[in-house]
């Protein structure tokens, strides 16, 4: 394996790792979901709004409580299914990565690039700094991942090796 090689190979494991620890977030935050939803989910995060003294009216405080009477409204059920489907297409997705799979590769290239028109399209309607960093960083998981897929497909060529004059074929004279 070749410097290049292995440089990819370490980029390519960096990107099981993330998919894996965005895995993990998500089982934390599933659970921590779990558990909060026996209690007034609205209230606690009105309340968790005010405490930073922002008006629970504002754009992004009502998009929140809007998201939070959504989830509270949707049945325990789904949330566990969505959220253990997502948890295991992520650690799916690290496992293939991580043992060098192309398929892992394919499947990390398509999920980070399904991504990208949204992201966009988010740019253009509301520009932030966050949301540049992440169209950049699904950008560049794409690219890592679409670069080895690309290496894999050339032909690997056998390096050159010296040898003795003892070994090399002899020329037959005819004589």
């Amino acid at each position: 394996m070749n410097a290049h090689e292995s440089t990819l190979r370490t980029a390519v494991k960096g990107v099981a790792i993330f998919e894996a620890l965005k895995g993990i977030a998500a089982l934390l935050g599933l659970f921590g979901l779990l558990s909060l939803l026996h209690h007034d989910l609205h209230r606690l995060v009105a309340d968790f709004i005010g405490h930073f003294g922002y008006s629970a009216s504002s754009h992004y405080p009502d998009l929140l409580l809007h998201w939070v009477d959504t989830i509270v409204g949707t049945p325990q059920l789904t949330l566990i299914s969505i959220g253990c489907a997502y948890i295991a297409l992520r650690w799916t997705e690290a496992w293939g990565l991580w043992h060098d799979k192309a398929w892992g590769e394919w499947f990390g290239a398509l999920s980070s690039g399904v991504y990208i028109p949204l992201e966009v399209h988010h740019i253009m309607i509301e520009r932030h700094w966050q949301g540049v960093a992440i169209l950049a960083l699904n950008i560049v998981l794409m690219l890592i991942l679409l670069w080895r897929l690309r290496d894999r497909k050339r032909p690997r060529i056998a390096p050159l090796t010296q040898t003795s004059h003892a070994d090399r074929p002899t020329r037959s004279t005819g004589r």
